[in-house]
C-alpha cells in the first residue's frame, strides 16, 4: 500500500465549523451538561467500585490534570452519598479502669453531642446539689451522732485507763507529747523526782513495774483510739457515700434509662456513678490553685473526667459523609492529640483528642491527592494500616517511631468502615503496584481519565452544554455559534488531531473566563469567536517573551539559520519549546561532517550528554540503517558526526533523530 503524499494549505491545518449547521444561537438555549464528557469509561470504573461491598475495592482516578478528575469524582460522590444514611458519632470518654487509654463509643448521629451536654449539665447540677445537701440540718446530725458515739466510746476508755492507773498509784498526765503516768503518794499528790529518789530500793522497783504496766495500758488505750478514729471515719465516708448516692443514683439512673439501648453507654455511666461517690469530696472542698513564688499555677479540674468529648458529630450532614483532604499531612489524615504547655512540661487529656479526616468520613468517603499522601512522611502507612486492619488509631507520628513521648494518652482504635478515592497520574499507580505488595490489595479498581475524545455528531451540542454549565455556575456570558465554533477549534488544537477534541476541561474553561473579561470590556451582550480570538493573543502575548528574544537573535544574526540555496551536509530543523502552557518552535541546524575513517555515526550530543534516550535510541537506529543499506556485500568505513549547532540545551525526540539521517 502506497502513502499519498500531497502539500496541505494553511487553511486545512485547523478544524473549521460550518456555523449554518449550528442548531443553537447561543448557550443560552441550551440545557448545562450533567456530568462529563467522554469519561465514559472512568465514570463506570468509579462507579463500580463505590457500590462493590468486597474488602480492598478502593478506587484510584488516573489520568491528565485539568480532565474533571476531582469535579467528576465529587459529583459521583455527593450524589451516592446523598441516598445513605449518615453514620455513627463518634466520642472519646475518660477509662477508669486505664486513664492513658481513652475509650472510643459510637452514637446515632445527634446523640453524641446530646450525651456530652447531659453529661456536662449532670456535672454541673452535683457541683450545686452535693455540697447543699452536706450542708443540711439533717445531715449535720447524723454525721455529729456518729462522731459523738465515737467520741464517748474513746472517753469511756480514757475514763477507764484513768481508774485503772490510779488503782495502781498512778495518775495520767497529758503532755505536748501525749500521755504519761506520774506516781502518787499516799495522800493522792503526786511524787516528785526528789521524793522518788528518797524511796527505798524495793519500793522504787515496785513502781517502776506498776509504771510499766500503766505506759502498756496507756498504748492499747490509745491503740483503740486509733482503732476508733478509723471506725469513725469509714462510717462518716459510708454515709457520705450514701448521701451522694443519693444525689446521684437517680440523676444516673435517668442517663441509664435513656441509654439503655447502648452498652458502651451504660457501662461508662455505671463507672461514673462509682467514680463519683468515691470522690465526692471532691465536690465538697473549695478547689484551690497552688502557687509558686506568688504565682498561681493553673491546675486541671478533678470534673473533666465526667466529660464527653465528641471527635466526629454528624448531626449536621445528610447522607455520608464525603471529605475532600486537600493538605493529607499526618495529623489531618489520622488526627491528634493536643498539648498543652505548663510549667516546661506538655500536659494532655482525652479532651483533647481531635479527630482527622479517616475518622470524618467514616462511614462515607475520602478523597484524597496521591501525590501528597505521598509526599507527607508516615502518611501512606498509616493510611494502608488503616485500610487493612479496617480501624484507625489516633495517635502521634513521633510517639508511634519512639522520636517523641510527649503525651502518655493511647486512644482506643475506632471501627473502620470507608471508601477512599486516591487521585494521581497514571505513572503514581505503576510504581505502587510494581513496588507495593499491599497497594494491589487495598486499590482494587483503577478508573482512568482519558485526555481525548472523538468528535461525533453530538459533540457541538455537548461543548454547548458545558460552556453553559460554566456560564451559569460562574455568572459569565454566554456564547454564540462563533464563540462555541472558536471554543471547539481550540479543543481540538489542545488535542493535536482535527478528528478529537481535548477533554482538559480546565484549560478549556480558562479560556471562557479570559474571552469573557474581553467581551465585558468591548460591552457585548454575548461572547463571539472574535473575543476567543483576542484571548488567545493575548495569553499568547503574555507568554512568549523567550520566542520573540530568540527571533531577535535570529534576525541580528546572533544564531545562524540559512534560508535560501542549498549546502551539503546541512539541513533545517524546529526544535520545540514548552514554556508552561506555551511552546513554539525555534529553528534549528543540524549539520553532518563525513570523513575518512570507521568510527560509524558520532552523536555529539550523546557525547555531550545533552541528549535523551529516545534520541540516542534513533540514532543508532540510524547507525545499523546505513550499516544494512550500503554494509551488505562488503565492510561499511564510515565516518560521521551529527550536531544540533549552537545548541546548549537538552535534545530529545524520535522527530530530532529522523532529521539526521538527512543530513548525512
Amino acid at each position: 500500500m502506497k502513502l499519498k503524499h500531497e502539500e496541505l494549505s494553511f487553511e486545512q491545518l485547523k478544524r473549521s465549523y460550518d456555523l449554518k449547521k449550528f442548531t443553537c444561537e447561543t448557550t443560552e438555549t441550551v440545557p448545562q451538561i450533567k456530568g462529563m464528557i467522554g469519561q465514559d469509561r472512568a465514570i463506570r470504573a468509579i462507579e463500580f467500585g463505590l457500590n462493590i461491598d468486597s474488602p480492598g475495592y478502593n478506587i484510584y482516578v488516573a489520568g491528565l490534570s485539568d480532565t474533571g478528575r476531582t469535579s467528576t469524582v465529587e459529583r459521583i460522590l455527593r450524589e451516592l452519598a446523598a441516598k445513605k444514611k449518615p453514620p455513627n458519632d463518634w466520642c472519646y470518654v475518660h477509662n477508669f479502669q486505664d486513664p492513658d487509654q481513652p475509650r472510643s463509643i459510637g452514637l446515632p448521629p445527634d446523640k453524641g453531642r446530646q450525651w456530652q451536654k447531659e453529661m456536662k449539665d449532670l456535672i454541673e447540677s452535683l457541683r450545686t446539689e452535693i455540697p447543699k445537701t452536706f450542708e443540711t440540718k439533717d445531715y449535720k446530725e447524723r454525721s455529729s451522732k456518729i462522731s459523738e458515739s465515737y467520741e464517748d466510746q474513746k472517753r469511756q476508755l480514757l475514763s477507764d485507763m484513768e481508774k485503772k492507773a490510779r488503782e495502781r498509784g498512778f495518775q495520767i498526765k497529758r503532755t505536748p507529747l501525749g500521755f504519761a503516768p506520774v506516781p502518787l503518794k499516799s495522800d493522792g499528790e503526786p511524787l516528785s523526782e526528789k521524793e522518788f529518789q528518797k524511796l527505798g530500793l524495793e519500793e522504787r522497783k515496785r513502781i517502776e513495774e506498776n509504771m510499766k504496766s500503766v505506759q502498756k495500758e496507756i498504748k492499747q488505750t490509745f491503740e483503740q483510739f486509733t482503732l476508733l478514729d478509723r471506725k469513725s471515719k469509714e462510717e462518716l465516708t459510708k454515709f457520705n457515700k450514701e448521701v451522694a448516692l443519693f444525689v446521684v443514683g437517680y440523676r444516673i439512673d435517668n442517663l441509664i434509662a435513656k441509654y439503655k439501648d447502648y452498652p458502651d453507654v451504660l457501662h461508662h455511666l455505671d463507672e461514673v456513678r462509682a467514680d463519683l461517690v468515691e470522690n465526692v469530696d471532691d465536690f465538697l472542698k473549695a478547689q484551690e490553685k497552688p502557687s509558686f513564688l506568688g504565682v498561681k499555677i493553673p491546675t486541671g479540674s478533678p470534673f473533666i473526667k465526667y466529660e464527653v468529648n465528641v471527635v466526629v458529630d454528624n448531626s449536621h450532614i445528610k447522607g455520608a459523609p464525603v471529605i475532600m483532604e486537600t493538605n493529607p499531612t499526618y495529623s489531618n489524615m489520622f488526627g491528634r492529640v493536643e498539648k498543652k504547655a505548663q510549667l516546661g512540661a506538655l500536659i494532655t487529656d482525652f479532651t483533647k483528642i481531635k479527630a482527622g479526616s479517616v475518622l470524618k468520613a467514616n462511614g462515607g468517603y475520602l478523597v484524597v491527592d496521591a501525590e501528597g499522601v505521598l509526599r507527607n512522611p508516615f502518611v501512606w502507612d498509616a493510611l494502608k494500616r488503616n485500610l487493612r486492619n479496617k480501624e484507625t488509631k489516633i495517635e502521634e507520628a513521633a510517639e508511634q517511631y519512639a522520636f517523641l513521648s510527649s503525651s502518655a494518652l493511647r486512644p482506643m482504635a475506632i471501627p473502620l468502615d470507608i471508601k477512599v478515592i486516591m487521585i494521581g497520574r497514571g505513572e503514581i499507580f505503576d510504581l505502587l503496584h510494581l513496588y507495593d505488595e499491599n497497594f494491589k490489595k487495598i486499590f482494587k479498581v483503577r478508573a482512568d481519565f482519558d485526555y481525548e475524545a472523538r468528535i461525533d455528531d453530538g459533540a457541538v451540542t455537548q461543548c454547548a452544554s458545558f460552556i453553559c454549565k460554566i456560564c451559569n455556575e460562574e455568572k459569565l456570558r454566554h456564547f454564540d455559534r462563533s464563540g462555541i465554533a472558536a471554543v471547539m477549534e481550540y479543543g481540538s488544537r489542545l488535542a493535536g488531531d482535527q478528528e478529537k477534541l481535548s477533554l482538559q476541561f480546565g484549560k478549556i474553561a480558562n479560556l471562557l473566563r479570559e474571552a469573557n473579561f474581553w467581551a465585558k470590556a468591548k460591552k457585548s451582550r454575548y461572547v463571539t469567536g472574535k473575543h476567543v480570538e483576542k484571548a488567545l493573543e493575548e495569553k499568547e502575548y503574555r507568554s512568549n517573551l523567550m520566542e520573540k528574544k530568540i527571533q531577535e537573535m535570529i534576525e541580528r544574526g546572533t544564531i545562524y539559520i540559512d534560508t535560501e540555496g542549498e549546502k551539503v551536509g546541512q539541513v533545517n530543523a524546529l526544535s520545540v519549546y514548552a514554556y508552561g502552557e506555551f511552546s513554539f518552535g525555534k529553528p534549528s541546524r543540524i549539520t553532518a561532517q563525513t570523513f575518512m575513517g570507521n568510527k560509524g555515526v558520532i552523536n555529539i550530543e550523546r557525547e555531550a550528554k545533552l541528549s535523551g534516550k529516545t534520541h540516542d535510541k534513533g540514532v543508532l537506529i540510524l547507525s545499523g540503517y546505513l550499516g544494512g543499506k550500503y554494509g551488505g556485500s562488503m565492510p561499511l568505513s564510515l565516518s560521521a558526526t551529527l550536531t544540533f549547532e549552537q545548541s546548549y540545551s537538552f535534545v530529545e525526540g524520535d522527530s530530532a533523530s529522523s532529521t539526521e539521517p538527512f543530513a548525512i
